[in-house]
């Protein structure tokens, strides 16, 4: 299938992404009108330290509520994906990683948004860590990889990164 876009508008730009209108048309010659939120690309990570997960718990104001998530982040310009992972670990758990390996990704909404979520698997963990953000409240959290797990599947976790790397995750941590 070919779609040709025919135009792009951008109609805001905020401090974590823009909005963008494109004309595009779709195989059968239809013109559609298509939303488009672009954010930068992010990490998620899954941080295993002997039998647990590090979470963290925030508030998002979007949902309304805290919610339980495993730490990610925003890459920054030009920044590779990896280490953005060893620094959003440090920033929201406090701890560095020996090891951190990359699992798979995926798009966090591709019906309406451009951001692509690298996941990593974070083992080997120590104390290290670096200033959060000043806009972040975050409270750290670990739990047992066998619970967690059971809660992702009892749909426990709100957050649909949490969930996606958890169950990439699973053939990784299984035996730790």
């Amino acid at each position: 299938m070919v779609f040709k876009t025919l135009g792009s508008q951008n109609i805001f730009s905020g401090k974590t992404f823009q909005l963008q209108v494109d004309s595009v048309q779709a195989p059968n010659g239809l013109i559609m009108k298509i939303e488009i939120v672009k954010h930068p690309d992010a990490v998620t990570i899954l941080p295993i330290d002997h039998q647990n997960i590090w979470f963290v718990r925030q508030y998002r104001h979007a949902a309304g509520l805290e919610l339980l998530e495993l730490p990610a982040g925003t890459l920054e310009p030009a920044e590779e994906p990896i280490l953005c992972a060893h620094r959003e670990i440090r920033e929201e758990i406090g701890m560095s990683a020996r090891e951190m390996k990359h699992i798979g990704g995926f798009y966090l909404a591709p019906g309406y948004s451009s951001e692509y979520l690298h996941a990593f698997l974070a083992t080997g963990l120590e104390s290290a860590p670096l200033p959060g953000d000043a806009d972040e409240f975050i409270q750290v959290e670990t739990i047992p990889i066998e619970k967690a797990i059971q809660m992702a599947e009892r749909g426990q976790f709100n957050d649909g990164k949490t969930l996606a790397t958890l169950m990439l995750a699973r053939l990784f941590i299984v035996d730790q």
